[in-house]
């Protein structure tokens, strides 16, 4: 029997206590604030996280990310704080690049042992709306964060238990939705004071030098396991990759460029942002370079753990404050997308900061022959306003999720969401609460990339609108695809028709605050399939016939894309397999001497001057 000897002093019995604890009462929070928060953005798709993180503004724990508390401990020393204050901002260019845009309201508890702060719980969630030029809080023509909303810095929202009521009514008399607002601050508020209690009482059963001696071995065992298990996969060297965002609501469609210089050293990574475009007019920027870009590094972590040895030990790895140490940043001048200046808009930078999670996965995809997953879903927000049948005013937006890519062992997943635990609204509830009925929600056949593992299926929605009301969409892969990989080809891209086959049929831009939509008319809502891995050729028959079957795949699919021809119907569905062997070896005969690494789908050559592939798109 192996005895394992004590990290940092620390017996590591207590030290699994003190790990297990933090999780739990990281999930508790969350729990409490979807059980009484009353927005649907919060309390059903979950669109909200929380954390804890130590004196030192440390994040302890790793099953999701979470704001920043820097911003608060750089107002409001520590030692000017006591028990009962909560702690509010929203302030994007105050946040110290852990506030994204202004819907996100962040609420912050210091967790105090005989007197002295020793942690904070902090929760932020993504909010109905906080005033702006439109319903939600998300313009997507802004060209000025003055367009957005009210913008708090920190702020101490409770004194000692006692709510800041003034600041309170401030707040929901900007809003469109003050009750819903109102409720959901007061959830979060209540819900991290509640866990600061639960840390406390962990502080007083184990005495601070011993939590915090926990906290330590913690961290360095996530620094530790990275190094070893993760960063020793990728060849030191240097790589280089870029993707883009397609629009920003303001100028025409172009590629706004976020590139990535990947330098791996023996112990450690350099990303580099050099190469990124210049600040968009429009919402799309995000203001990452703050804090030594502590935010982006624990943000673009989680993609690092695709290189682990199997998908059950990546699923084992958590990203807190221990990664920090291993990845330097550097980023490009003031004024890049990246970089932005003051009062230069952010409401949809999730544009920027989600494409970077694929620019990092497709630099490290060249570093390790294409041992990562092609593109994944990317968000979007879709809904409808207007007045009900009663004449009251209601606003209702949607995440819905899209597919991931396609992996080396194994197809994508349908319908995820980067977010973790966001899912989709319930037809019962949105149909009893919002005049509209939802006629149908399934898979969106044939968007899932082809590959030898296809990429993950994207929702198909279909909402008929029963008032007058108006359609907004924050969304962008409409015109680009999730990348395919290693042979693997692009999926389809996000696209909404209104009234389709009806005498006003009309499809949507990705950005788009306020269309018109006739009681009878139909919303249909196609969401991004996930990029394919390897080449489509080289799938299993059974498979692409399985696919046709269940149908994630057309008939029409499955002889385009993977060389297939199906016979027959229902049960009697199969291969003519001397057909397919003769179209398969056509189609590869039809194929050039020489392929790029990556496949970006048709819609690249509409913004890059009919170029089907970029310089970097080559090992």
């Amino acid at each position: 029997m192996t005895v394992e000897a004590p990290v940092h002093g620390v017996d590591p019995v207590v030290l699994e206590v003190v790990e297990g604890t933090l999780a739990s009462v990281e999930m508790e929070v969350e729990a409490a604030i979807a059980r009484t928060s009353r927005s649907p953005m919060i309390r059903d798709a979950h669109d909200f996280r929380a954390g804890i993180h130590d004196r030192a503004l440390r994040k302890l724990t790793g099953r999701s990310y979470s704001a920043l508390v820097h911003p608060v401990a750089r107002d409001f020393p520590l030692h000017t704080m006591r028990p009962g204050d909560v702690f509010f901002h929203n302030d994007v260019y105050e946040s110290e690049g852990g506030i994204g845009h202004l819907p996100d309201l962040c609420v912050t508890v210091p967790v105090f042992h005989r007197g002295e702060v020793v942690a904070f719980v902090q929760a932020f969630g993504h909010h109905d709306d906080i005033g702006g030029g439109c319903p939600g809080s998300m313009p997507s023509g802004a060209t000025s964060m003055y367009e957005e909303g009210l913008m708090v810095p920190p702020i101490k929202l409770w004194d000692q238990g006692v709510p800041n009521q003034a600041a309170l009514r401030i707040m929901t008399r900007n809003s469109r939705m003050p009750d819903s607002l109102a409720a959901d601050l007061d959830a979060e508020c209540s819900a991290c004071l509640m866990g600061s209690r639960r840390l406390a009482e962990l502080f007083e059963r184990y005495g601070r030098d011993t939590v915090e001696a926990c906290f330590d071995a913690i961290l360095d065992k996530t620094t530790q396991t990275y190094r070893r298990e993760i960063l020793s996969k990728i060849p030191d060297g240097s790589y280089v990759w870029e993707d883009y965002a397609e629009h920003d609501g303001v100028d025409e469609p172009m590629l706004h460029t976020q590139r990535i210089t990947l330098t791996k050293t023996a112990d450690k990574i350099l990303i580099d942002f050099t190469g990124t475009s210049r600040q968009a007019k429009g919402p799309i920027n995000h203001c990452g370079d703050y804090a030594d870009g502590n935010f982006l590094k624990k943000w673009l972590a989680p993609i690092l753990r695709n290189l682990a040895d199997t998908p059950e030990r990546m699923a084992e790895l958590d990203v807190n404050e221990g990664v920090v140490p291993l990845i330097e940043m550097r980023f490009p001048e003031k004024g890049t997308l990246l970089t932005p200046v003051f009062p230069a808009p952010t409401n949809a930078r999730t544009f920027v900061i989600l494409r970077l999670l694929g620019v990092l996965a497709g630099v490290l995809a060249k570093a390790v022959d294409g041992r990562m997953p092609a593109d994944q879903e990317t968000i979007r927000y879709t809904g409808v306003y207007g007045d009900d049948a009663q004449g009251r005013p209601y606003l209702m937006r949607e995440v819905l999720g899209g597919g991931s890519g396609g992996r080396y062992y194994a197809d994508g997943e349908d319908t995820i969401h980067v977010v973790p635990d966001s899912r989709n609204l319930p037809t019962e509830f949105t149909e009893s609460r919002f005049p509209f009925r939802v006629e149908r929600l399934g898979l969106a056949v044939d968007s899932g990339g082809p590959g030898k593992y296809r990429g993950g299926l994207g929702y198909e929605k279909h909402i008929r609108m029963l008032q007058d009301a108006s359609f907004m969409s924050i969304a962008d892969r409409s015109i680009l695809s999730c990348w395919g990989v290693k042979g693997g080809k692009a999926g389809r891209p996000f696209q909404v028709v209104i009234d389709p086959g009806g005498p006003n049929e009309r499809t949507m831009d990705g950005l788009v605050d306020d269309e018109p939509v006739r009681a009878g008319e139909v919303i249909c809502i196609r969401t991004t399939g996930g990029g394919g891995w390897g080449d489509p050729l080289e799938r299993e028959v059974a498979s692409v016939v399985r696919d046709v079957r269940w149908g994630k795949v057309s008939a029409r699919g499955a002889h385009d894309d993977y060389g297939v021809v199906v016979v027959g119907a229902g049960d009697d569905l199969a291969a003519d397999e001397d057909a397919t062997a003769a179209l398969r070896e056509r189609l590869r005969a039809e194929r050039p001497e020489v392929e790029p690494f990556f496949d970006r789908g048709p819609g690249y050559q509409k913004l890059s001057d009919g170029r089907t592939y970029a310089d970097v798109d080559f090992l």
